[in-house]
């Protein structure tokens, strides 16, 4: 098996393509990030996901994607790419868009991070810092420990939502709604 691990010199084209086909890694700083997770964030990474994607197939005016797509649209670091848990990117951007490519290079219109438990508050907090220099206009994290989502916008502002208020997809899906609570169903038998 081909080591994951970048050359001295920094990853080459060939070893960033490959490195994007690891879904739990992101490339920051020159340096492979692994993307913790757990059962229960995944479980809400895919709920999330699939009620976007829902929304977005009825209306066709947006593609949603889950973790395995890259982001690489950050000109200070051109081989730095992204994995937001979920995103999304309205017809309209992504049309013209070569599906051939490995990497997005348009920010996402939402960004989509869930927090697991072995995430560090800095680290959500500058991944978040760095969505909005970079241009993505819309952000929530998505804390499972609290039932919560805070929503960040690339205006400044930022609204923390609790599990009986409503979220809407602003101008990323604009018939997008449902109560917050709908991220953190989980299986019946799930244990927490």
């Amino acid at each position: 098996m081909a080591s994951l691990a970048p050359s001295i010199a920094g990853p080459t084209a060939e070893e960033l393509l490959r490195l994007q086909n690891d879904a739990s890694t992101e490339f920051v700083d020159g340096q492979i990030v692994e993307k913790p997770v757990s059962i229960e964030s995944s479980l809400i990474e895919q709920t999330v996901a699939r009620l976007l994607g829902n929304e977005a197939a009825k209306t066709h005016s947006a593609e949603v994607f889950g973790a395995t797509i890259c982001y690489r649209c950050f000109p200070e670091d051109p081989n730095k790419y992204r994995r937001p848990d979920a995103s999304v990117v309205t017809s309209q951007r992504f049309s013209g868009l070569d599906l051939t490519d490995g990497f997005l290079f348009v920010p996402p219109d939402l960004a989509v991070e869930v927090v697991s438990p072995n995430d560090l508050s800095y680290e959500v907090s500058e991944k978040v810092d760095e969505y909005l220099r970079n241009g993505f206009p819309l952000i929530w994290i998505v804390e499972p420990a609290t039932k919560t989502v805070t929503i960040y916008r690339g205006d400044g502002t930022v609204t923390r939502l609790r599990a009986n208020d409503e979220i809407t997809g602003e101008k990323a899906l604009p018939t997008f709604r449902c109560k917050v609570a709908e991220f953190f169903l989980l299986p019946a038998n799930a244990k927490m």
